[in-house]
């Protein structure tokens, strides 16, 4: 079985009832139940993004198990990661002679916003082939080749987000071969992927040539919230790997949780022992339930193997609504909109839970479809850049009355968090039809744009 270095260090801490004469102010006394295993930067207890000793070991773990190069742990969400990683980007693109440019696809999420702001990167945007909604932006190879070609200079990189919300998943093997063929970096926000690894088949972005990705280890893994991983596959250029510590400290915070590092080392000895069994049972389980609800006449999205997404519109619902009936049965979904309804699974849940959610599902009658569609992601006109926009002084409005004015904030709710507008965009009428459509009644402008 895999060691648990960082765990066992605490393990010891603990059994030693060392006088704690050092943060935090509980001092390890009982609160909420868990002050004991929560410590700081103490002798022998290494530090994160400057790691040697018990931290290292317990990363090198888990870059074993994801086949990485170089893994590295964030207590603070992917959100971190995803700034890391434009900040890798952007430093490998500076020395190969490149503008700070990336080319992204345009369902990102507003982390990777902050990240442009705060490094003045310039975005330039991939939109979805075919059909789309504004989570969703579905890109294939020969499209990205094609948008790669009519740019002036390469950018840094590419940047994708897959899975998306609603569980579709881009073909990252044929996006690493394009970038490849043409020298530019992908990196990959897998914060909803990290069990992709661990299926019968492996589909980790890592695997399939990605250059860098996050994972949310707290989204499908046994992991406290905060939990996440910065990858760097191997083969990578050498300086990815030689800055990402350091990349890492730029954006977070001096005072890492040592609770949410021991679940990463915790779920490390998991994952090496029967993870796999347990998520390949539940995969199963899962595709059995998505045809027995297809039948009934649910029409579901995405490809995700252990997601449900429903398209509830088809079936007579909105989204919101047929999450309002499951609350009824006490379950709570993990996003609903006016268009879809979300529950994300993983093999935690009770042996149940499959049972119960389909049923509640079974016993919901279906009405006419409703035929309103969303909105597509309105096409803005860029007046700032997302670093101008970011950090100007900015105001409040009623959304009807935002005509004209310069988006400041990315006005994106988590979930989805995938901005309507970018920051920096003028706001015309059809992105003022598609914030009243997902409920949005006031936005943030830039102060003097009209």
């Amino acid at each position: 079985m895999m060691d648990t270095p960082l765990c066992d260090f605490v393990n010891a801490y603990r059994e030693r009832a060392t006088l704690r004469l050092h943060m935090p102010g509980h001092k390890g006394r009982p609160f909420l139940g868990l002050e004991d295993r929560d410590i700081t930067e103490i002798a022998g207890a290494d530090e994160l993004y400057r790691a040697q000793g018990v931290i290292l070991q317990s990363e090198k773990n888990a870059a074993s198990l994801f086949g990485t190069e170089k893994t590295v742990y964030s207590t603070e969400g992917s959100s971190l990661c995803i700034r890391a990683m434009v900040h890798l980007a952007l430093l490998w693109g500076k020395k190969q002679g490149r503008k700070p440019v990336i080319l992204a696809g345009r369902n990102a999420h507003r982390a990777f916003l902050s990240a442009a702001a705060l490094l003045d990167a310039q975005v330039e945007w991939l939109y979805p082939e075919g059909e789309s909604t504004l989570i969703s932006c579905l890109i294939g190879g020969e499209g990205l080749g094609r948008a790669l070609d009519r740019m002036e200079e390469k950018p840094a990189a590419v940047y994708i987000t897959s899975p998306d919300y609603l569980g579709n998943r881009a073909d990252i093997a044929a996006l690493s071969k394009v970038c490849g063929s043409r020298g530019v970096l992908l990196l990959v926000d897998n914060a909803h992927g990290a069990y992709l690894k661990f299926l019968p088949k492996d589909q980790h972005p890592i695997t399939l040539g990605a250059d860098m990705c996050c994972d949310s280890a707290h989204k499908t893994l046994p992991v406290l919230t905060g939990g996440a991983y910065l990858h760097i596959r191997r083969g990578a250029p050498a300086e990815l790997k030689e800055n990402a510590e350091r990349a890492m400290a730029l954006f977070a915070s001096t005072s890492p949780s040592y609770l949410i590092m021991q679940s990463l080392d915790r779920c490390n000895a998991y994952l090496a022992d029967r993870f796999s069994k347990d998520l390949s049972d539940l995969a199963e389980k899962t595709e059995a339930m998505k045809i027995r609800l297809r039948r009934r006449g649910y029409a579901l999205r995405g490809d995700e193997p252990i997601k449900l997404t429903i398209a509830a519109k088809q079936y007579g619902y909105t989204g919101d609504e047929l999450h309002d009936l499951l609350r009824k049965e006490n379950m709570e979904c993990e996003f609903s909109d006016p268009d879809f309804l979300t529950a994300m699974l993983t093999p935690q849940l009770p042996f149940d839970a499959l049972p119960r959610l389909e049923n509640a599902l079974l016993r919901v009658p279906p009405r006419a479809a409703i035929t309103l569609l969303p909105p597509r992601p309105p096409k803005c006109r860029s007046v700032l850049s997302i670093r101008q926009a970011m950090l100007s002084p900015a105001r409040q409005v009623p959304i009807q009355e935002a005509g004209g004015c310069v988006l400041a904030d990315a006005q994106a709710g988590c979930p989805p968090c995938v901005p309507i507008v970018i920051c920096g965009e003028e706001i015309d009428w059809n992105a003022i039809h598609c914030f009243q459509y997902y409920g949005i009644q006031t936005v943030s402008v830039v102060d003097g744009y009209r």
